[in-house]
C-alpha cells in the first residue's frame, strides 16, 4: 500500500527544487528581436560598403524591388517559423513568405533581361560571384544559429518545416545585406549562383536545423513522460 505521508514529502521536495520558468515570449516578439539582430549586422557592415554605388544600384527599378523582396521575404518567413514553432499553430503559416518570395526571385529573373537588352551593363566577372557566393554563406551561418537556438526553446512539432522556414529567412536576410556591398548589374549566371546559395542554406537547415530541433523536442517529451509516470 502507499504511504501517504511518504507521498506528501516527496512532492515538497519536487517544489522546494523546482526553478522558476521564465514565461515564453510570443513568436512576434522573437521574431522582431531576430530581424533586430539582423539589422544590427547591418548596421556594423555597413561602413564597410561603397554609399555611392549602393546608390547606383537601388537606383536601377528590378535591383531597389528584387532588394525589397528578400526584406519582405525574410521579415515574413521569421515570422512563420517562429508562429510554426509553437505547438498547435496552423501549418498554414508556411504559406506566409510565398507572396514576397515570389516579387524576390521574379523581379531578380528580370535583371537578367537587362544583360541582353543594354551589353554595355556592369556584369560580373567569376571573382566577384565567388565573394558574392561567399558572402551568402558566411553571413548565413551566424545567423542561423541565433535563429535556431531561438527556434527551439519553443519546441516545435514540425521541427523540419521550421526549420526550412527560418532556412529561407536567413537565406533572405543574407541576400538583403549582399546589396550594399554587391558590385555588378543582376546577370543570369549571378542568379544561379545567389539561387544555389539560398538553396543551400535552407536545406542546412532544415536538415541540420531540423535534425537539432527533433533532438530538442523528443527530449522534453521524453522528460515530461518521466515527470507523469505514476
Amino acid at each position: 500500500m502507499s504511504d501517504p505521508a511518504r507521498h506528501e514529502r516527496l512532492v515538497e521536495e519536487l517544489a522546494r527544487s523546482l526553478a522558476p520558468i521564465r514565461p515564453l515570449s510570443g513568436p512576434g516578439w522573437r521574431a522582431f528581436a531576430w530581424i533586430s539582430a539582423v539589422l544590427g549586422l547591418g548596421i556594423v557592415l555597413l561602413p564597410l560598403s561603397d554609399a555611392a554605388a549602393m546608390q547606383a544600384r537601388l537606383g536601377v527599378p528590378d535591383l531597389r524591388y528584387a532588394a525589397l523582396g528578400a526584406i519582405l521575404t525574410s521579415v515574413a518567413a521569421a515570422f512563420a517559423a517562429f508562429q510554426s514553432s509553437v505547438p498547435g499553430r496552423s501549418r498554414a503559416w508556411a504559406l506566409l513568405p510565398i507572396p514576397p518570395l515570389v516579387l524576390w526571385l521574379g523581379v531578380s529573373g528580370l535583371g537578367c533581361l537587362r544583360a541582353w537588352l543594354a551589353p554595355a551593363s556592369n556584369l560580373a566577372e567569376a571573382g566577384e560571384m565567388r565573394g558574392c557566393f561567399v558572402f551568402l554563406i558566411g553571413v548565413s551561418l551566424p545567423l542561423s544559429v541565433l535563429l535556431v537556438t531561438m527556434l527551439r526553446r519553443a519546441c516545435p512539432l514540425n521541427p523540419g518545416l521550421t526549420a526550412a522556414l527560418g532556412g529561407l529567412a536567413v537565406a533572405a536576410a543574407a541576400a538583403a545585406l549582399l546589396v550594399p556591398f554587391h558590385p555588378h548589374d543582376a546577370t543570369a549566371t549571378d542568379l544561379a549562383v545567389h539561387l544555389v546559395a539560398v538553396l543551400i542554406v535552407v536545406g542546412l537547415n532544415g536538415l541540420f536545423g531540423g535534425r537539432f530541433l527533433e533532438g530538442t523536442t523528443d527530449r522534453r517529451s521524453a522528460a515530461t513522460a518521466v515527470d507523469t509516470d505514476p
